[in-house]
């Protein structure tokens, strides 16, 4: 069973952990993002949740209100397709909706983790100076009654 829940900063060498050793979107330097990078985004107006299965923790979302930017979805591994990435993308967005109406990310070209936020509905609007797609998604409207 999937559990979400906010993220603790006792979870973060965990999420790092996760984070460097994912299939996709990888750091080439593992440098470029750093425990402490976690902590200070945690410390804005961000949201930042888990995703535990069978008391694991087996991935996280982090979401930036300022910056309206979904900083990171990752799953471990051992724990894909088994609808953590969905949930915490759900839980991220239910909360950012009620804080802001566009929410942007950049990932790989021609990815598993590009066709999952195409399939959430985010648009290409272009590409990164580096070649990643910088993807959009905007608030759902509530259908008119």
């Amino acid at each position: 069973m999937n559990v979400i829940r906010p993220m603790l900063a006792s979870d973060v060498p965990a999420a790092h952990a996760i984070r460097v050793r994912v299939r996709e979107n990888q750091l080439s330097d593992p440098s470029v993002v750093t425990e402490a990078d976690y902590h200070d985004f945690m410390a804005r107006d961000t949201k930042s949740s888990v995703g535990e299965r069978d008391g694991q923790l087996a991935g996280f979302a982090m979401v930036d209100v300022e910056k309206q930017n979904l900083w990171a979805i990752f799953v471990a591994p051992e724990y894909e397709r088994k609808g953590i990435g969905k949930a915490l993308h759900h839980t991220a967005t239910a909360w950012y909706w009620h804080r802001s109406d566009v929410l942007r990310l950049s990932t790989a070209p021609r990815t598993r983790a590009a066709a999952f936020y195409h399939m959430a509905g985010y648009r290409t609007i272009g590409r990164s100076e580096s070649g990643e797609l910088i993807l959009e998604l905007h608030r759902p409207t509530d259908p008119i009654h």
